[in-house]
């Protein structure tokens, strides 16, 4: 979820919650919050409680609600899961790897147990190692699954022959019950025949909707219906995923539909004429203007 900004750039809780209404109302089984395209870096700790409080309070009772709480800093993420925690209808942590740091792998299997131990809360580990510069490997993530408060994987690999790896090795340690899920809209397909379970959408802001039917036709047995939406999407997916650095697309392309979400924090800036142009033809080929 995009977190929404106002004119002068402070935090719009009301736009937040109107937004996430929005979103579970066009498909959305979940809303993760201050992640990547929520702009997690830019945003303070007590903005991420303030967000996590006021979505969880809208649609907690209609949709799980995970937050975003990982940082570089391994105490800081320990402090702000706990924190959350204590906040009514929050169902996990998104925690992701490390960044900056680009911790060995042992470093990484110390820093998720560290928060795995004093979490009340299930994590979702977050690999996203174009942004991290860490990947976090295969038997480190299935060493980690060992753990009982880690669930899930959100997987932004982006390749989804390592994605099968991933779920071949989990499988064959025991650990059937860990769920993956695609991090990359334009992947979606070929990360559920890889087997992952959903997908941690961006496109979802636009075409909540048409993911969701994708998604319950592959889960049904109906790969043929599942590819037919998936083709009739991929190429704006790739644009709004790719065109430039996330979340710009999507918040131009947000704005465009009349969802209020304001522009992008500092350092990110809001969409180019030249970029919004192309936003602009890619929502009216999809039908969406």
């Amino acid at each position: 979820m995009v977190t929404p900004f106002g004119g002068d750039g402070s935090l719009n809780v009301d736009g937040a919650r109107k937004l996430a209404t929005h979103l579970v109302d066009n498909g959305s089984d979940g809303l993760v919050v201050a992640g990547t395209t929520g702009e997690s870096p830019t945003l303070s700790h007590d903005e991420k409680l303030q967000l996590f409080e006021a979505i969880a309070g809208e649609v907690g009772d209609r949709a799980a609600v995970i937050a975003g709480t990982g940082s570089p800093d391994t105490a800081e993420t320990i402090r702000l899961t706990k924190e959350v925690a204590q906040i009514g209808g929050i169902a996990a942590a998104l925690v992701v790897t490390p960044y900056y740091s680009k911790p060995p792998q042992n470093g990484l299997l110390a820093h998720y147990r560290a928060v795995a131990d004093e979490s009340p809360l299930p994590l979702m580990l977050y690999d996203i190692p174009g942004r991290t510069g860490r990947r976090v490997e295969v038997e480190t993530m299935v060493e980690l699954a060992a753990h009982k408060n880690i669930v899930a994987d959100k997987d932004a690999v982006g390749n989804a022959s390592e994605t099968a790896k991933l779920r071949a090795a989990l499988d064959a340690a025991g650990h059937t019950d860990f769920e993956i899920y695609s991090g990359d809209d334009g992947m979606v397909l070929p990360h559920l025949a890889a087997g992952a379970v959903g997908i941690v959408s961006v496109c979802s802001h636009l075409i909540g909707v048409p993911i969701k039917n994708m998604v319950t036709a592959f889960e049904a047995g109906d790969v043929a219906g599942a590819r037919k939406i998936y083709l009739q999407y991929q190429e704006f997916m790739s644009l709004i995923m790719g065109l430039t650095a996330s979340p710009i697309p999507v918040k131009a392309a947000a704005g465009m539909i009349g969802l209020d979400v304001g522009e992008p924090r500092l350092p990110n800036v809001p969409a180019t004429a030249d970029e919004s142009k192309k936003i602009r033809a890619a929502l009216e080929k999809v039908g969406l203007l």
